[in-house]
Formats: C-alpha cells, structure tokens, sequence
C-alpha cells in the first residue's frame, strides 16, 4: 500500500485535489498552482457516477495530483473505513492519470464542523458544505507536511 505521503511529489510545487471520501457523501477542495490556499470546492453524492465526476473534475482543473483522506484511528491503525477508502482508490486510479496520495484524515470533519460553527449557515446548508470543508482541511494538512519536508 501507498505511504502517507509521496516523497516524489515533496519536491514539486503542483495543482492538488483533495478527497474526502464517506459512504454517502464525498467532499473535494482544491489549491492554487502556488500552493498557498486550499478552498473548498464541492460535494459530491457517493453514488456510481462518482468517480467519473471526479475524473472530469481533475481533467478540467489540471489537477497533478489527488490528496485522499485516510481515515485512521487515533490509535494509528486502520479500520474498515480505511479499507473502503483503499478500495476507492484502487478505482480511481483506474480513471484518473495522476499519483493518488494517501493523507491521515483524523480531526479533519471536526475541524470543518468548526469552521463552519462561526458561519451564519443554517444547519442544512452546513450539512452540505461540511465535507468540502474536511477535504480543505486534508489539503491544508497535506501542503504543511510537504513545506517541511
């Protein structure tokens, strides 16, 4: 299986799409070609045309990469989560051209809901929003670990 991180993908400034897999929704976020801001970007419904949405979306957006969420226990082992996630991945990667990297997701939904507390949303227009949020955050994350590589 794939590290955490990539170092390959360390010495290089690149586009990054990030995802926030869950069994009914799955958030993205995307950052600048400078790597200075990761934004939320949608959320889309786990459903079977979600991996073509998503190949369409890294197409469009010159995507170089894709940060996808790990969900790991804070023990640091991996559950039946993480295994859906691996398997998503193995999917995606049959439709997309670009390396997948795996980022530890813990806190990440926690942090978004936070976020998101300080916003006047209602609570459905949160529900909505609260994955893409959780993916910036895996971006986020993700770029901070790669300036101190």
């Amino acid at each position: 299986m794939k590290q955490i991180t990539a170092k390959s993908t360390f010495n290089n400034i690149m586009r990054y799409l990030a995802i926030d897999y869950g069994l009914k929704r799955t958030g993205l976020a995307i950052c600048d070609k400078a790597e200075m801001l990761s934004s939320p970007l949608e959320v889309l419904a786990t459903n079977s045309e979600l991996i073509s949405k998503i190949s369409k979306i890294v197409t469009a957006e010159s995507v170089d990469a894709v940060v996808l969420g790990m969900p790991i226990n804070m023990d640091g082992s991996r559950g039946g989560q993480a295994k859906i996630v691996e398997n998503f991945e193995k999917q995606l990667q049959k439709q997309v051209d670009v390396e997948i990297i795996f980022q530890d997701e813990r806190l990440s939904s926690y942090g978004a809901k936070d976020k998101l507390a300080a916003a006047e949303y209602t609570r459905k227009k949160k529900k909505k929003r609260v994955d893409a949020v959780a993916a910036a955050e895996i971006l986020t994350e993700f770029i901070e670990c790669k300036r101190m590589q």
